[in-house]
């Protein structure tokens, strides 16, 4: 995998709020930076799989110009330690369960997505699923700084 380009997962529980944004702000950011980049969400947990996300996080989204209303949750597999090169979880527990369904030969790098964000690492990105619309933009806004950590780490080489 040395040489190839990033694939980056973004990993929440349900794959409906928090992920989904994150995966929409990673491919506004690459598009910018103009990286080919190969990226995905996922949830730990099996409550959604197979709906769209949360409409709330469609919204803000869309008010990025980004159309994230034809996804559908899934969760995380094994596989997905091989695929992808990063996977990012939004909080420490997500962490957790990702280390712990981590298969042996896992060649993913595993962290927290705000490790990426100078003076905000071992934050979570906050679960807005239960709060306002004001909660999502600032689930938006926390995973779209940590992207464009993200691309500008990986547009210098």
């Amino acid at each position: 995998m040395s040489g190839a380009s990033p694939a980056v997962l973004l990993v929440c529980l349900g794959n409906i709020c928090r992920s989904p944004l994150a995966e929409a702000a990673f491919r506004a950011e690459a598009r910018k930076a103009g990286l080919d980049l190969e990226i995905d969400s996922a949830g730990t947990a099996d409550w959604h799989v197979g709906k769209p996300p949360d409409p709330r996080s469609v919204a803000v989204a869309a008010a990025a110009g980004i159309d994230i209303s034809g996804l559908k949750a899934r969760q995380v597999t094994e596989d997905d330690f091989r695929r992808f090169t990063h996977i990012f979880a939004m909080d420490n527990q997500n962490l957790a369960d990702l280390v712990a369904i981590a298969p042996p030969d896992a060649a993913a790098r595993v962290g927290l997505l705000l490790d990426m964000v100078a003076f905000r690492e071992g934050a979570s990105v906050v679960d807005p699923y239960y709060g306002d619309a004001e909660m999502f933009e600032y689930t938006w806004s926390a995973v779209s700084e940590a992207a464009r950590a993200f691309m500008e780490l990986h547009a210098h080489g």
